[in-house]
């Protein structure tokens, strides 16, 4: 078992359990040392917080999960890096833990390093504001400080006397597409003159085996409307690319998998095929407009519509405080609802031209470039004390 870095800096326990959240952990790392180089990290994350120089006792793999029944599989592995950590609290005794998103076991960890009298901060605040409400007394009880990256969360969290502050959103700083299209289509193997539509089916295995199927059995509809025609499908970091080539084979249409170039696929698309998640809000940076897909297993979703108690599930129209992009939620995760959204899109300039406008809102609301920096300062000053 791994155990925490010992040495003459302060030690930091920091927690993701997700892909989204390792971005965010990793870039807030490397601020922080660009702060103070002493400062030592270990915890949980994976290659971005890896690469930043924090020792993982155990990777997001371990840990990544969508649903609130597809948890149970893990239930066991969570359950052995939770006892990890934990034990670490006595035998590492850091001086901060940084927590981020992650909710379940975030919260609960919470928890156990408020027993120890370690100061908790929580970066990118769990959605308790779209259902389980009564989470914000927990978090008013455990955690000392919460920095949250969308404006509305500042209101909610002030409203219940919570020590928050807005940093605005890390993935201003790292959303930035270079590539030019002649680059792009030239990489890619692209047609410059062709519709271009992305396909974005999630950041984990288990979502792209939900949303990949329909989505290539909905490629054939929208080819027989809008032609030329072509498809773009990045592939990120961790992904079997072996098995989304196998579920992608014998396709009539064309269909360009790449490696990574995620944003510039989102900047070289027309439209774009995104499961609900982080990459609809990397989707309104860029501007590209969207159809967000949301599709769990049947449990996940009953006990969903009961619990959350917001209008729409897709971050995008979230924070737009209005739905400005369509979202296709379970049953509607269908061929033929897929093809007839996206034709309508692609056929109506005056449409998309709204939808463009709409996410350049959106994007000012995120606030300005530097969250990773302001948090680090933030932290770096509770680590001063």
């Amino acid at each position: 078992m791994k155990t925490a870095p010992k040495g003459p800096g302060k030690t930091i326990l920091i927690i993701a359990g997700e892909a989204s959240g390792d971005l965010h952990g990793g870039n807030l790392v490397r601020e922080m040392r660009s702060l103070d180089p002493e400062l030592r990290f270990y915890g949980v994350g994976g290659q971005t917080m890896r690469s930043a120089g924090v020792d993982l006792i155990a990777d997001i793999s371990d840990m990544a999960v969508v649903g609130i029944t597809e948890v149970l599989g893990k239930l066991n592995r969570i359950y052995g890096v939770f006892r990890k950590l934990r034990e670490s609290l006595v035998r590492s005794r850091p001086a901060l833990v940084i927590l981020i998103d992650y909710p379940d076991f975030n919260l609960l960890f919470a928890r156990a390093a408020h027993k120890k009298g370690i100061p908790v901060v929580y970066y990118i605040s769990p959605q308790i504001w779209a259902w389980r409400k009564g989470r914000i007394r927990t978090i008013k009880r455990l955690v000392k400080k919460m920095l949250v990256i969308f404006p509305f969360e500042k209101t909610f969290y002030q409203r219940a006397h919570v020590d928050v502050e807005f940093v605005g959103h890390p993935l201003l700083d790292s959303v930035d597409p270079r590539m030019s299209r002649k680059a792009a289509c030239e990489q890619f193997s692209l047609d410059p003159d062709a519709t271009t539509i992305g396909l974005l089916p999630g950041s984990r295995m288990s979502e792209i085996r939900r949303h990949l199927p329909p989505l290539l059995k909905a490629i054939p509809l929208i080819a027989r409307q809008i032609h030329p025609v072509q498809f773009i499908l990045p592939v990120a970091p961790g992904l079997n690319r072996k098995e989304i080539e196998a579920m992608v084979e014998h396709r009539d249409t064309t269909i360009r998998i790449v490696d990574n170039a995620i944003y510039e696929a989102m900047q070289f698309a027309d439209t774009l095929l995104v499961a609900s998640g982080t990459a609809t809000v990397e989707a309104a940076i860029v501007g590209t407009p969207m159809v967000v897909l949301y599709r769990v297993s049947p449990l996940t979703y009953l006990l969903g519509k009961f619990l959350i108690k917001i209008k729409n599930i897709g971050m995008v129209n979230i924070i737009a405080g209005k739905t400005v992009v369509p979202e296709l939620v379970q049953k509607d995760v269908n061929p033929e609802t897929i093809a007839g959204t996206v034709v309508r899109i692609i056929e109506s300039p005056s449409l998309r031209a709204d939808m463009k406008k709409e996410l350049a809102s959106v994007r000012r609301k995120l606030g300005d470039p530097g969250a990773s920096r302001r948090a680090a300062r933030i932290i770096a000053n509770l680590c001063s004390r």
